[in-house]
This record gives structure tokens, sequence and C-alpha cells, in this order.
């Protein structure tokens, strides 16, 4: 049985099918799919099927279903050919941190040297 969704988010309008993506994994609590702004070569976005605004509220309210995520995460960069060359695991938290859909995500990314993530 499904939980917490917000009728307005986007992130949960795309697990409940009414927006359509491209499934890479799929399981009982996540949902992971194509990012439709590809930053590297791969760029897959990996969410709980239940909403949380961010990864801070996540890992209060269900620090299993953060493992799942994390989890998730690696069987993406498996199937998708990375894991072996390297990859780039990254949430946005708030809006200082980047986050524009307010559903925790983690994006991994990879398929090319990634490099710095932050400059000085």
């Amino acid at each position: 049985m499904r939980g917490m969704t917000d009728a307005d988010c986007i992130f949960c309008k795309i697990v409940a099918g009414d927006i359509p993506s491209t499934k890479v994994l799929e399981n009982d609590r996540v949902l992971a799919f194509r990012d439709l702004y590809p930053k590297a070569p791969t760029h897959v976005l990996v969410i709980p099927k239940d909403h949380y605004a961010n990864v801070a509220e996540l890992t209060v309210a269900d620090p299993a279903l953060a493992g799942e995520l994390l989890r998730a995460t690696a069987e993406v960069a498996a199937s998708e050919g990375i894991d072996e060359s390297g990859w780039r695991l990254f949430a946005n938290t708030g809006s200082d941190g980047g986050q524009d859909v307010f559903h925790v995500h983690f994006h991994v990314a990879g398929g090319k040297p990634l490099g710095r993530m932050l400059s000085n």
C-alpha cells in the first residue's frame, strides 16, 4: 500500500503514472527514471514512491527507506554499466542546495569523466 503523496508534486505524479517517464528500475518502494535534462551520458533520478520533501525528512521518518534508495543507486549504476568506471551520487536539499523539486531524489550520473564537483 502506498503512503504519503503530494497532489502538486511532479514526482508523485510520475509515480502514479500520470506523467510518463523512462523507467530504469522499480520496486514496491523505489522508482528510478532518466532525467529529462541530463548533465551526463547517464543521468538517472532515484526516488522513493512515498513523498518526503528532502533527505533530512526522509532519514528521520524512514531510515530503512533511505537505505533502500542508496542500494537502488548502486543497482542503477551497475545496470547502466558505469559501476566500474565511476559515477557520482548527489542529492540537492533546499533552495541554496539547488533543489527544485521538493520530493527527495538522488541523481546517479556518469558515463564520462565528471571532473570536480565544486570549485573554490
